[in-house]
Formats: structure tokens, sequence, C-alpha cells
């Protein structure tokens, strides 16, 4: 019998214009400063009048020399228009009916050069733009800089653009349907010949009846076959008929240390060749998940990332630096219920893929798997440190398998085991995680206390079917 658990009780412009009411002495004939009397100044005689044209007085006149020129001369003509702008309130007179008769080839000629000097300008414009911009339209002095160089998207093989280049292709995405579920999520092709890891619950819908569809990174599809699964660990393999597909490679998730560089790569929410970014944030997670009721619960001695992980990268690969496989993508942490708290979560958790290999190959090679158990019950309701073994039965349950590992190596009803191989254990998970860590026929050391004494106990492990 494996280790199990007990039931759970609980602003104006500087510049003015001229004044309308200020002579401008030019323009109106406003009179001359007087002479002095030393130096008298002959009166100037009259100019002549041009023939042809009326009598215009002398610019030393005064404005009532203005005034009387039409009863004077009586050919004049009278003033036809007021200038009502005029800022001394002038009436200006006509031009004689002779002047305007002269003015009109004036009038033409000026025609004929405003059409010239039109014809000129709209060619010298034309030559102009055509020297000044380009042919799209485009004048070069107001150029941004010359166009983009042209050049290959290729990227070091250690940035994250090249590792991801590497690692997409052997990523893909799986559709499930069951008869009452459908599912999607994530796998990588881990051989050649067609076998594909992922998550036991990504595929567990179509577990007994179903399909299983996989999409690959070009776009292909194909129908997959299950090969066997671990509800244990949360890993199944699947398998497709094809040949010659790229695999990823699995690294040693025993060499990772907190702070290392990874990337996740998955379908999250259906997007598939999704990559992010991040670090192993902490290791030896002790993390559950599945159906205690079904007891397809899974314990998981997890690696932690704050890579972004979310529902369907579920089976997906965490990679490290080198584009190896370090992990499987299996579960993120969410606010309880009702919680009041907020803010990025930024907490996810993989299988280290030295598990994930184990069990794979296991699988590959029989269609089983199985995993390591001490033989124990557990007492869930012990709140103590360390985990404590059940003093009696639970639901038929021995404390202690007759027979098994731990009776075997003299653990009893009632002890407490406080670390494993000195790793400390503080809950009833930590202690099966723990056990997990490891694989059938290893030898572990417990810290066990009994009474009020601690001591050492080698316990080889035993091992028991986690296939369905």
């Amino acid at each position: 019998m494996s280790e199990s658990q007990g039931p759970d009780p609980t602003q104006q412009d500087p510049i003015s214009p001229l004044s309308a009411n200020s002579p401008n002495p030019a323009a109106f004939g406003s009179p001359p400063t007087p002479p002095a009397p030393s130096e008298p100044e002959p009166p100037a005689p009259p100019a002549p009048a041009e023939q042809g044209q009326p009598f215009a007085p002398s610019l030393a006149g005064s404005a009532a020399d203005l005034g009387d020129a039409p009863s004077q001369y009586p050919n004049a003509v009278p003033p036809t228009q007021d200038f009502d702008d005029d800022p001394q309130g002038f009436e200006q007179p006509a031009p004689s009916r002779k002047s305007g008769l002269r003015a009109r080839p004036v009038i033409a000629l000026a025609l004929v050069l405003a059409l010239l000097a039109g014809l000129v300008g709209g060619v010298v414009g034309f030559v102009f733009a055509n020297r000044v911009f380009t042919n799209n339209g485009v004048n070069p002095s107001v150029s941004l800089g010359s166009p983009p160089p042209t050049g290959s998207s290729a990227r070091p093989a250690d940035s994250v653009a090249g590792i991801a280049a590497k690692v997409l292709p052997t990523v893909v995405s799986l559709d499930v349907a069951g008869p009452s579920q459908s599912d999607t999520g994530s796998g990588f092709i881990i051989r050649s010949d067609g076998y594909i890891l992922t998550n036991n619950h990504v595929i567990e819908a179509a577990a007994s009846q179903g399909s299983i569809t996989v999409g690959f990174n070009d776009g292909s599809k194909a129908t997959a076959t299950l090969v066997g699964r671990d509800p244990a660990y949360d890993l199944a393999v699947v398998k497709v008929d094809k040949k010659d597909l790229p695999t990823l490679a699995l690294g040693n998730s025993d060499d990772i240390v907190v702070g290392d560089s990874v990337l996740a790569v998955g379908s999250p929410l259906g997007l598939t060749g999704t990559v992010t970014t991040g670090i192993v944030s902490a290791l030896n997670r002790p993390v559950t998940t599945g159906d205690s009721s079904t007891q397809d619960t899974s314990f998981i001695n997890a690696i932690q990332t704050d890579a972004a992980i979310n529902p369907g990268n579920s089976g997906g690969p965490l990679v490290n630096s080198a584009g190896a496989a370090i992990g499987i993508n299996s579960a993120i942490a969410t606010l309880s219920q009702g919680s009041s708290g907020s803010g990025s979560i930024g907490v996810g958790f993989a299988i280290p893929i030295n598990q994930a290999r184990r069990t794979a190959e296991e699988i590959i090679q029989t269609g089983k798997s199985t995993k390591p158990v001490i033989g124990v019950t557990l007492d869930i309701r012990y709140t103590g440190p360390g985990a404590k073994i059940a003093d009696n039965a639970i639901n038929g349950a021995a404390p202690v398998t007759s027979g098994g590992a731990a009776d075997k190596a003299g653990i009893k009803a009632g002890d407490i085991v406080l670390s494993v191989n000195g790793r400390t254990v503080n809950t009833a998970d930590e202690l099966i995680v723990a056990i997990r860590s490891y694989k059938p026929g290893d030898t572990v050391t417990l810290k066990v206390q009994r009474g009020g004494s601690t001591q050492d106990i080698k316990v080889t492990l035993a091992s028991e079917s986690t296939t369905k």
C-alpha cells in the first residue's frame, strides 16, 4: 500500500498702425514751415499743366485749393467717388475722360504682362518641383533618413529569439475531444518517430474514448493515439504516425538554480507558438493538482517560474538558456475564491524534466509507469512540524503496510518524519512530494521523531503502478 492521507476536517501687437487722424504732409498738402525773414524765398511758379491733363495744384497749396478746383475750371470732371477712408476727408477728382481712354491700353498691357508672368511662374515652378522633389513626391530636405537597410532576421543562438527559433518547431498544440468534455493544451516532441510528451490532465477527457488532434508548428495536423498516462505525476505520452520530426533536447533539472533564465513555450488560451520569458523563482515547491475524490491527485516536486503561464500552456516545455527542456508547464497559482487581493500572479509550476523523462521512458517501453512509495498512511490532521504516520487504520488502511518499505525499515505508527535526505518536511504533502522526487529502488534517509527522541532510518523505496 502506498502512502495516503486521511480525511481533512476543515497675450497686444507691439507695432501699432498709423492713426487715421495723423496728417501725411506729402499726401495731403500740409503748409510748409515759413522761411526765415533774412532769406525770403521767391514763390514757386505754377507748374504748367500737361497737355490733355486737368490742372493739378501744387503740393504747397492748402486743402481749400483742392476744394475750389471744379468751379474755376468748368471743363474739369466733378468727383465721382468719395474716399471715405481718407484720413482728412478730402474728395479726390476723378480722371478726365481723355485720361480714362488712354488708360485702357495700359490695362490691356498689364493683363498681358500678368498672363506672361503667370505662365513663366508656372514653368519655373514645374522645373523647380521636379528638381527639388523626388519621384515619390518627397522633398529630400525633410527626409527622415535613408530607407532602413535590408538584412537577415537571424539572431544569436543564445538570445531569446535564437532559443525560440530552435524550440518552436518541436512544440505542438493538442485539441482533445471526449464524450462529455473537450480540452486544449500543449506538448513537445521527444522522439522523431512521433512520440509527444504532455500532461495527463490535457488528454484525460479522451483517455477512454474520444479524439486527440496534434497541431504542428508548420500548420499541419495529425491524429494522435494515447500511449499511456500517469495521473500521479500528471504526465502522458501520445503518438502520431509521422517520421523524422524535430525533437526537443531534454536537459537536467537537477542542475538548475534559482535565478536561471527560462522560456515557456506553448499555446496559452489557444494562441499557438507563444513564447514567454522569466526565471526560475523557486525549487522543490510541493504542488498538488487533480481530483482527490477520484484518487487522481498529482503530487509534483515543482519548479516555480515567473514566466507567464496560462491555461493552454499545460504540457508545453519550460526550457533553459541552451534551449533544452528542464520542465513541463503544468499548473499556475491563483487567488482564492472571494479574495480581495489583486495584481500580477506571476507564479507557475513545472514538473522537473528528470522525473518526466523516467516516466515517459517507462510508458514508451511498457505502456505503464510506476511511482516510489514507502507504504504508510499519513494523518493530515496533524499540525505540528513534520508529517505524522497515522496512529490507527484510516478507512481500512493500516498506518504501516505490512511487508512494505517502511515496515521493513522499522518505521512505526505514530512516528513523525522530519526530513528526507536532509530536506525538511513540514506537512504530509511535502513528504509525499519529497519521496516521489526519487525513483523506485532508491534508498533515502528519513529523520524520524519517536517519543522524545529522533533517529535516522534508511528506507529503500518500493514501486507502485500509476498507469490507468
